[in-house]
């Protein structure tokens, strides 16, 4: 058994995971028309105190800096208002940008509408934020690019942002976010590639982010060695398939698995029931599922780029610019779940960020 393997069997042992032989009633695969439901949070039982064994303390962060947030609303900037396509909880993308406006300082307020899935809503919620005069209209998801582009020249005097994506649509009050997101699915797939042999990658629609992960993933997985597969569902937010296709990648001899967007709380679900290790992006995902099987997360901080647009708005700047969040620049991150993570991992991981920095490996299948 290879050196990888042994980190697995050695980290399920740990949390006492054995694939189940049969499925459980009680464990039921979530009902995919709740589109913007947040996966139930489960805490690991924790360890007993053996003051006999010298147990490593848990690594921080790795890459990214810890989080620095102010606690409450500055009194003078802007206000902020977010229209996102699922929950606030959803420990995916609308929370990676709820969490980031915490740590934006240069403003007073911010409003949100969570849960618009149905872009005309998100539409109407849009064009509502900007008649009732906040600063700064935020539409958190590439398919509201069409209803920016519509609204924004209606108010001239809002400023509007959307993401991810780097096309400002040539007006003077919108601007884009976009993240590098193959960066960190790179490092997290060299890291999947240590501790196991087979991955399966499930993936919504082929486009923005979510495409960058699962190529930056597949990339540096292949590059350790790793078999990957890859299955797009064409749909960010159907549970239920996001469950059904990662139960096949199990049949199929996966033992590590990864996805992007809400939806992957079905695939997260079938890593915690099989005892499979699951790979988290866009939030931390470690408490989507207990026992240790989150072994990794690429975080995105959207407060790297937003803050530069926050003070560009302070500065007079409505728009026009397109910011980015990579690892070089802080905007991503790597952070380990609760499980002991063994130093040549940690050095692995550490190496291969550095290498993505440079430059010295290729994390896009399409450079353009």
């Amino acid at each position: 058994m290879k050196k990888s393997m042994l980190y697995l069997v050695a980290l399920l042992a740990t949390f006492g995971l054995v694939a189940a032989a049969c499925g459980d009633d009680s464990s039921s695969t979530p009902d995919p028309t709740t589109t913007t439901a947040a996966p139930t949070t489960t805490t690991a039982a924790p360890q007993e105190d053996d003051s006999s064994m010298d147990t490593p303390e848990m690594p921080e962060t790795v890459v990214l800096a810890e989080r620095d947030c102010d606690e409450g609303r500055d009194t003078e900037g802007i206000t902020v208002a977010i229209v996102a396509p699922s929950a606030e909880n959803d420990l995916a993308f609308t929370q990676s940008i709820v969490d980031a406006v915490d740590c934006l300082t240069g403003v007073t307020d911010v409003a949100t509408t969570p849960g618009t899935f149905i872009v005309e809503d998100a539409g109407v919620a849009l064009r509502q934020y900007a008649q009732e005069g906040f600063d700064l209209v935020i539409g958190h998801g590439s398919q509201y690019g069409g209803l920016v582009q519509e609204i924004a020249p209606d108010f001239p005097e809002t400023a509007f942002a959307w993401g991810t994506a780097v096309d400002t649509f040539g007006l003077p009050n919108v601007s884009a976010y976009t993240v590098a997101s193959d960066q960190g699915g790179y490092v997290l797939g060299a890291m999947a590639a240590e501790l196991g042999t087979n991955v399966g990658i499930v993936g919504p629609i082929e486009v923005g982010d979510a495409k960058l992960y699962v190529d930056g993933f597949k990339l540096g997985a292949e590059a350790g060695g790793a078999e990957v597969s890859v299955v797009y569902i064409e749909s960010f937010a159907d549970v239920q398939l996001a469950s059904e296709t990662a139960t096949g990648f199990v049949s199929n001899g996966a033992d590590i698995l990864t996805g992007t967007a809400q939806m992957t709380v079905g695939a997260i679900s079938v890593a915690e029931n099989e005892g499979i290790l699951w790979f988290g992006t866009q939030s931390d995902q470690t408490e989507a599922a207990a026992n240790g099987v989150v072994a990794a997360s690429q975080v995105y901080r959207w407060e790297v780029a937003l803050q530069q647009l926050i003070d560009d708005i302070n500065n007079g700047e409505l728009g026009g610019k397109s910011y980015e969040i990579n690892l070089e620049n802080g905007g991503l991150g790597i952070e380990y779940g609760n499980w002991d993570v063994p130093a040549d991992i940690t050095d692995l991981v550490n190496t291969t960020a550095q290498s993505v920095i440079a430059g010295d490996v290729a994390t896009r299948v399409d450079a353009g």
